[in-house]
Order: C-alpha cells, then sequence, then structure tokens
C-alpha cells in the first residue's frame, strides 16, 4: 500500500510582485491582503523603534541608574547593619579609651605642681649625689591640650650615679622624660651630662579654649 503524497504549495511570486503594483496610497483599504498586511507589519516595526528611541531607552537608562543606586544603598545597608551590631563593642572600645586617657590625664600635673615636679627633678639629682652645673626652665610650648616645658640641665657625677639619676627621673609619678643626652668625660673619673629634660602639664579649660581660637583664627587666615 503506498503511503499518501504530500503536496508543497507553491508560491506564486509574480502574483505576489502584482499585489504590491498600482497600489493607491490614498485607499488603503482597497489593496490585496499581503500588502495590507506587509503595511500592518512596517507600521508596527517603526512604532516600535519609535518608542525605543524615544521613551524606552532613556526609562532603560534610567532603570539602570536606579539599579545602580540599588546596590550601593544594599551595601551602605550591609556596613550600617554591621556598625550597629558592634555597637555595645564600640562604646566599651571607647569607654576603655576614656579611662586610659584619664589614667595618662592624670599623669599630668597642672600649672600650679609644676614648681613642685621641678624641685623633685632637683632633688632627685642631689639624692643621688650629683652636682648641678645648670637648671634653665625654658620657654612652655603650647600643644593641643597640654603645654610642653623643656629644661635645660648640666650635672656632674660618677657613671652610676647617673644611671640611678635617669631610673629615678623615669619612676616619677608625673611624666618627665630626658631628650638630647650628651655625656662627656671629666676629671677624676666622673661625667659631665647635658640633657633637656622635658614635663607636660595640661591646659585648663580656660586655656583649651584659648587654643582652639587660636587655631580657628589661624586657618580663617590660611582661606
Amino acid at each position: 500500500m503506498k503511503s499518501p503524497e504530500i503536496t508543497v504549495p507553491k508560491f506564486d511570486f509574480q502574483a505576489l510582485a502584482a499585489d504590491f503594483r498600482n497600489l493607491n496610497p490614498n485607499d488603503p483599504g482597497a489593496w490585496p491582503v499581503v500588502p495590507r498586511i506587509a503595511a500592518l507589519v512596517g507600521i508596527f516595526i517603526v512604532a516600535l523603534v519609535a518608542g525605543w528611541w524615544f521613551l524606552w531607552s532613556e526609562q532603560l537608562t534610567e532603570l539602570d541608574t536606579r539599579e545602580q543606586e540599588e546596590v550601593g544603598l544594599k551595601q551602605q545597608y550591609l556596613e550600617k547593619k554591621k556598625q550597629s551590631v558592634n555597637l555595645d563593642l564600640y562604646r566599651e572600645q571607647l569607654a576603655d579609651i576614656d579611662r586610659s586617657f584619664g589614667a595618662l590625664l592624670k599623669q599630668l600635673p597642672n600649672r600650679s605642681e609644676i614648681d613642685a615636679l621641678l624641685i623633685e627633678v632637683n632633688q632627685a639629682g642631689l639624692g643621688r649625689g650629683l652636682q648641678f652645673e645648670l637648671f634653665r626652665p625654658g620657654q612652655e610650648q603650647i600643644r593641643d591640650f597640654y603645654a610642653e616645658l623643656p629644661v635645660a640641665v648640666r650635672i656632674n657625677g660618677a657613671y652610676h650615679d647617673i644611671g640611678a639619676f635617669a631610673a629615678d627621673i623615669a619612676k616619677l609619678p608625673r611624666i618627665v622624660t630626658l631628650n638630647n643626652i650628651v655625656i662627656a668625660p671629666q676629671k677624676d673619673g666622673l661625667l659631665s651630662l647635658d640633657a633637656t629634660i622635658k614635663t607636660f602639664r595640661y591646659l585648663d579649660e580656660a586655656e583649651v579654649a584659648s587654643q582652639k581660637k587660636a587655631t580657628a583664627a589661624k586657618k580663617g587666615a590660611k582661606k
């Protein structure tokens, strides 16, 4: 038994081309079916292109910008969320810093205690049998929240006595440092120590306010 043959319809291209000839643009309703469908497809394509060019492309660009902003906002949210989770830890660390700063601040004398501290330094040297040839306080230098007082000294004595004096300075309850140390030999096996002793004091509220005004004035002058 033979299987039925499948016939493929043949397109008459000449007839199709004839449908597009002599079309009346003023009466598209009288056009053949194929030209009318082709015209509708063309109008649809033109509408798509016009919509893309005049409306959709701008909206898509704005959408892309908004998506990038969304990514940035999400990142900011995650960072702030992480900070909020660690807020208690940050507060504890800040409290520890405040306590440490307060402890260091207590090691700085106030203005009225500076003279007593200088006497302690002098007594530390005399207690070790050292002789002071020079003990001259210099010009006080104001910093952010403290003042620095340099004292130029020249001391004569034995090697071990000078070392013990330096150790005594380090053990003082207030902050005192030895700087610019120069040691030279003297007669009878003694040594001469030239150095700058620096001690520090904290500024009172009036001095801090004055320092802030001076800093603000300098910034204003630079502008």
